[in-house]
């Protein structure tokens, strides 16, 4: 089945009061989707994310990402500041995919990780506590996001 006709079906079985929840055939189309992607940009003003990002798609055996140099920092004022980098960045390129993470609400709410395909639709996403729980590193917090986030949709590390 093909990505947009699988997100009409699961519509269509939630407008007809039918669905019963996510079946595998969903979350390989999903797979299929990331595992496809040649244009996969991260937001971000500097590279850091865009390393760690990297190597965890390394090791997934999945697409590299280019980072997509932009000030996100008005995001900051948004509702959910994550998904707005990701919307701010489908504004500004020519994206498969958008991998985006940043606070997930309000200051102290912790971090928020997200894979977003090139129509704004959120694929998956990894969180985290606030650093100020957490202590850990923006390395460490970003590269434990993202392997949440494959794993969420069944991929596995290789080898």
């Amino acid at each position: 089945m093909a990505f947009e006709e699988m997100i009409k079906k699961a519509l269509d079985e939630s407008r007809n009061n039918c669905r019963l929840g996510d079946t595998l055939e969903e979350v390989r189309e999903i797979q299929n989707y990331i595992k496809n992607a040649e244009k996969i940009y991260i937001p971000n003003k500097n590279g850091i994310k865009v390393d760690v990002l990297n190597k965890v798609l390394r090791e997934y055996n999945l697409p590299s990402a280019k980072i997509l140099q932009i000030n996100t920092n008005e995001a900051d004022s948004n509702r959910s500041p994550a998904f707005a980098k990701a919307i701010m960045a489908l504004d500004v390129c020519d994206a498969d995919l958008i991998i985006a993470r940043g606070r997930l609400g309000l200051p102290g709410s912790g971090s928020l990780l997200l894979f977003v395909d090139n129509k704004g639709r959120i694929l998956t996403c990894g969180t985290s506590p606030s650093h100020a729980i957490s202590q850990k590193t923006l390395e460490d917090a970003v590269y434990e996001e993202a392997n949440e986030a494959l794993q969420k949709i069944g991929f596995r590390k290789e080898g």
